[in-house]
């Protein structure tokens, strides 16, 4: 570790005297400014040691979490990183490179991955939080929004990689105040198969956007009730929220936007007994609530 300089470990040692002292306003006051020089004190038998302060917020639980940042921005792209932080950096990076200045980027990390590569992207408009004990991808999502720095938040999944401005056309359509949630790719239930599958039938209104790429009115969003919170896997949590959406009257639009697909590693590298169990968990709470009520799908069939 980078060696400590005589300041802050005199800081330590006064701070260690206040504690023996049991003056804890001020042993907490000087763990602040131990903090405001990059370093965190840790209590040992021997005294104290140090370690670098990490470069963004951690977090035991998600609802620990009380914002992101303070800033206002005009939009904001949301990512949830479950692993595979080298592809959450490519898509950072992408999203920095096409974005308009004035986007935001917030990043939920999910348990405690090697993160010296994403820290390095951090920067005035790029937020990172980690949840020590993991996150869900429902109750993550829905974080991104409570907590939006932005009136609008972009749900992407960290494969999806930027290949021009995806944001300026998205934030043109939620401007027009018409849909709730544009996204790159989605469809139709598919009433033929008793709504056990989603059709792609190209761009217009749909009943369900996919987390490729959702660009979300937050109001409506949560207006809508967000995101199921036990959505422990992302697969079928942007269809059920999709149609939650759909019933409290959102309109879902699929459009062109310049996005490529990368190897989603959170679906194909991912356990698949997992996967299969969770996805199937949330499909059944889909069609418990949903299957039938086709008063909440679109006209176009």
């Amino acid at each position: 570790m980078t060696s400590v300089p005589e300041n802050v470990i005199e800081l330590a040692r006064a701070r260690q005297a206040a504690r023996t002292e049991k003056n804890f306003a001020l042993s907490d006051q000087l763990r602040d400014q131990i903090l405001t020089q990059g370093f965190e004190v840790l209590d040992i038998d021997a005294g104290f040691s140090f370690r670098a302060k990490n470069p963004f917020p951690v977090y035991e639980r998600i609802g620990d979490l009380r914002f992101f940042t303070e800033k206002r921005f005009p939009i904001a792209v949301g990512l949830i990183v479950d692993g595979f932080v080298e592809d959450a950096v490519t898509s950072i990076q992408a999203i920095k490179k096409f974005s308009p200045a004035d986007t935001a980027i917030a990043v939920v990390i999910s348990g405690t991955p090697d993160l010296a590569t994403i820290a390095s992207e951090i920067d005035d408009r790029t937020f990172i939080t980690q949840i020590n004990a993991g996150v869900g991808w429902g109750e993550a999502a829905n974080a991104l929004l409570k907590l939006s720095p932005a009136p609008y938040m972009v749900i992407m999944d960290p494969s999806t990689i930027f290949t021009s401005d995806a944001i300026t056309p998205a934030i043109a359509v939620l401007n027009e105040n018409i849909y709730s949630a544009v996204g790159w790719h989605g469809g139709l239930v598919n009433l033929e198969d008793d709504w056990r599958s989603i059709e792609d039938k190209g761009n217009g209104d749909v009943d369900a956007l996919f987390s490729y790429f959702m660009a979300l009115n937050v109001e409506h969003a949560l207006g809508a009730g967000g995101f199921n919170s036990r959505a422990i896997f992302y697969r079928s949590a942007d269809i059920e929220f999709s149609l939650r959406l759909r019933q409290s009257r959102g309109r879902l639009l699929q459009m062109d936007l310049p996005l490529e697909q990368a190897r989603h590693h959170g679906y194909y590298d991912s356990d698949e007994a997992f996967r299969n169990e969770q996805s199937k968990k949330t499909y059944d709470r889909i069609l418990d609530r949903f299957r039938g009520k086709t008063e909440i799908l679109v006209e176009r069939r």
